[in-house]
């Protein structure tokens, strides 16, 4: 066990005992760099009116709640469950921003609805220039509207989702590839949307589906993705927003048999009805993702 690796057990240690403030700010600081992660990520969507300096703000906040509820006796590491609270604080300042017009929503429902349509008709994924044939634009208006809804893909597959216990979290994305160590219970709760999500990002084109395993299994930049593929920062960014609205759109359009299949019959299968009903909480989690 290396020196450094004490020193911070030590700080751990002494802070359960004491609850000391400048003990809390040594961890802080010790971290700190996850908030910079975190924000980082979260930036990709962003307009220019949010500032940066906003979200390490509210982030950092998310650090010291995580800092001050984080049980030493449970096995995940911090950098597990922080990275949770400290995105969770950013989203919720983001959402009570409300930031993102009703009317680029409405648009990006309506590339999502399209994407799937045209899915379902070809039996493949669509091209740009079919989707834009269908929406009767030009595929430079198509590229306009993908930069301008690329804010709503803020909650997208880094999105956490919640074990019926209301304990295990995973990732939307790590539902395929199950990184997170979970409860046993928990991965009957994800079982079916791990199968939707992986039949979903296996239909994805394939430099979307590229673009996905770089940022999200690999952590890359949209520059490193960019530098890759040889291609500039934003037509990434539009790649991916491309990618997240086909896989929202799947998700979307197999809620309702999803959620008939774990909840049985008998329940309506609006959104709405099936969590007042008391779905599971992995069906209200991801319920609130697609609502977005």
């Amino acid at each position: 066990m290396t020196k450094t690796t004490d020193s911070v057990e030590k700080l751990w240690q002494d802070y359960r005992k004491t609850r000391s403030p400048e003990i809390r700010e040594k961890l802080v600081l010790r971290y700190v760099s996850l908030v910079k992660y975190v924000a980082g990520r979260l930036a990709i969507g962003l307009p220019p009116s949010v500032q940066a300096d906003d979200l390490i703000s509210s982030g950092i906040l998310g650090l010291m709640d995580a800092i001050d509820k984080y049980d030493l006796e449970r096995d995940t590491r911090f950098e597990t469950y922080a990275v949770t609270r400290i995105r969770g604080a950013i989203l919720d300042e983001l959402r009570a921003l409300d930031w993102i017009p009703r009317s680029t929503r409405q648009k990006a429902r309506r590339l999502e609805s399209v994407y799937v349509q045209l899915e379902n008709a070809l039996g493949r994924a669509a091209t740009t220039e079919e989707v834009a044939k269908h929406m009767k634009l030009s595929t430079t208006a198509l590229y306009g509207i993908l930069d301008e809804v690329r804010s709503t893909n803020l909650v997208s597959l880094d999105e956490y989702v919640q074990g019926k216990d209301g304990d295990g979290q995973t990732r939307l994305v790590d539902a395929v590839e199950d990184r997170v160590s979970l409860d046993p219970s928990d991965r009957i709760d994800i079982e079916d949307l791990k199968e939707v999500m992986n039949g979903a990002i296996l239909r994805l084109p394939p430099r979307e589906r590229l673009v996905i395993a770089l940022y999200y299994y690999e952590e890359l930049t949209l520059k490193e993705i960019g530098s890759i593929l040889n291609v500039s920062e934003s037509r990434i960014s539009q790649i991916h927003t491309k990618a997240i609205l086909r896989l929202r759109g799947k998700l979307r359009s197999q809620m309702r048999s999803l959620i008939s299949s774990l909840m049985g019959p008998g329940i309506p299968q609006e959104f709405s009805s099936a969590e007042t009903k008391g779905a599971r909480a992995v069906i209200g989690d991801i319920s609130k993702i697609l609502s977005e």
